[in-house]
């Protein structure tokens, strides 16, 4: 190959709890998103039991998306925007989750949003379940740690395969599905009881989500044969420290924990490690006759991933070298700059990572978050420089070039996180930006919300137009 396909996705991606807002419009319920408190102002991130008076959630307008979507994707056609990645909000169709009828006006809101991305040209890539479960799952059933949860997400899937069977070819059955055995709230809706063993926790519910993952892959493919539909992994990148074959095994033994999930979603089986991991932590995970089954009738047809920076491992930690990354701590890389919120930047990593996962699956690959959080600031003139940001994404499209036209990996598409500026998952900042659009909001919650334009905007624009000759 001497150039990228014509058929290669270039595009944008977004959450719908990060960039919707209208959290308690027509009909929608509280989401996990939605009990979020802000990291700001020196305060730690909070979760709290409800909706409280007199306490500020982001997510609950966040970019106004909900009611300005049209304009923002006709600023995605302008970009040139191939596909649109964003999620559907569980609540808005299922307000509490546990109901036998869905929700007819947020059901309306996503045929409106995604009549008017076909009607720019633009393929909405659909994310199921994206951090925004329903919080009276949690109240009422414990989140994902309750098997019944299989049940309600298999409703909420038929709902919308059914609804969007002739609007949305590309799906993902949840974000970054392995986040649940490492930070289980936003992905699973569970907290901490006194006393609770967190790892059977965490990996009773991990198995529960993978069998719902893979019985939506089989249930869609009922629903239309055509759809494209795969799994989502958060890909924590990483490096032994040095040679020292103790850090290599550190690293392999990482990563090993982290590709137990997509062996199950591309091969349909755990790996034996994790009956070993099991047996080690005297784990005992319960599960019914039809799962093996299950599991191996449900295969994806893609993986899809997130890739925002790398770490390294080693065998004998030290809390000084802690470095940052997407939910994900790892130690620092001597090598390698950092974002401003100390996420290490490597191109390089992207590359690598795009040859392991290919190598080790020999399916194709989407990239569907890569990008660069950072302090943006607006000139008098209502211009946006952000020249650090188009070098992080200049660089990391060469790699991924690379990869595909030298190295032979099969790419989907690129979809840069936060292609219009949204709140922080992390943080529940706004100041923490992503996007190719400036949103005029600060971490207060305060500002007119217009969209401004980024140097970046006009950068991928040529970029996309050159299919990434141009960079």
């Amino acid at each position: 190959m001497s150039k990228l396909s014509e058929d290669f996705l270039w595009g944008g991606a977004v959450a719908a709890n990060q960039v919707e807002g209208g959290w308690n419009q027509r009909g929608k319920g509280v989401s996990v998103a939605d009990v979020m408190t802000s990291a700001t102002h020196g305060v730690e991130r909070r979760i709290t039991q409800g909706i409280e008076e007199n306490v500020y959630y982001p997510t609950h307008e966040a970019s106004d998306f909900y009611s300005r979507f049209k304009e923002d994707i006709k600023l995605f056609h302008e970009m040139g925007f191939k596909c649109f990645r964003t999620s559907i909000a569980w609540t808005r169709i299922f307000p509490n989750g546990d109901e036998t009828e869905p929700n007819e006006e947020g059901l309306a809101f996503y045929d409106d949003l995604f009549d008017t991305c076909l009607a720019y040209g633009i393929q909405p890539v659909v994310t199921i379940s994206h951090f925004e479960m329903p919080y009276h799952l949690v109240t009422e059933y414990g989140g994902w740690r309750n098997r019944k949860l299989i049940d309600f997400y298999l409703t909420y899937c038929e709902t919308v395969y059914t609804r969007y069977r002739t609007k949305v070819k590309y799906w993902m059955t949840f974000n970054e599905i392995n986040m649940i055995a490492r930070k289980p709230w936003k992905p699973g809706g569970i907290q901490w009881a006194e006393g609770e063993n967190k790892l059977q926790t965490m990996y009773q519910a991990a198995h529960y989500m993978l069998v719902a993952s893979a019985r939506a892959v089989k249930l869609g493919k009922e629903i239309n044969p055509e759809f494209v539909i795969g799994g989502m992994f958060l890909h924590p990148t990483s490096y032994a420290a040095t040679c020292d074959p103790n850090d290599v095994l550190a690293h392999v033994k990482k990563l090993q924990q982290a590709y137990l999930f997509l062996d199950v979603h591309v091969r349909g089986k755990y790996p034996r490690s994790y009956y070993t991991f099991l047996e080690q932590h005297q784990l005992e995970i319960q599960t019914a006759a039809e799962d093996e089954q299950m599991l191996s009738e449900g295969t994806v047809d893609y993986i899809g991933f997130s890739y925002y920076s790398s770490s390294v491992v080693m065998a004998n930690p030290s809390d000084q070298n802690k470095s940052e990354g997407n939910e994900i701590s790892g130690y620092k890389n001597p090598l390698l700059p950092a974002s401003e919120w100390g996420w290490q930047i490597d191109p390089v990593g992207l590359r690598i990572t795009l040859n392991w996962l290919y190598d080790k699956y020999q399916i194709p690959l989407f990239i569907v978050e890569n990008g660069l959080g950072a302090v943006d600031t607006v000139d008098a003139d209502d211009s946006v420089h952000d020249p650090y940001r188009i070098d992080y994404l200049r660089q990391h499209v060469e790699e991924m070039k690379k990869a595909i036209l030298e190295d032979g990996v099969e790419v989907m598409g690129y979809t840069p996180w936060g292609c219009i500026d949204l709140v922080s998952a992390g943080t529940g900042e706004m100041k923490k930006r992503y996007g190719l659009i400036y949103v005029d909001k600060d971490n207060d919650g305060n500002g007119t919300l217009r969209r401004l334009r980024k140097d970046s905007f006009y950068w991928y624009k040529e970029c996309i137009a050159s299919h990434g000759e141009t960079l």
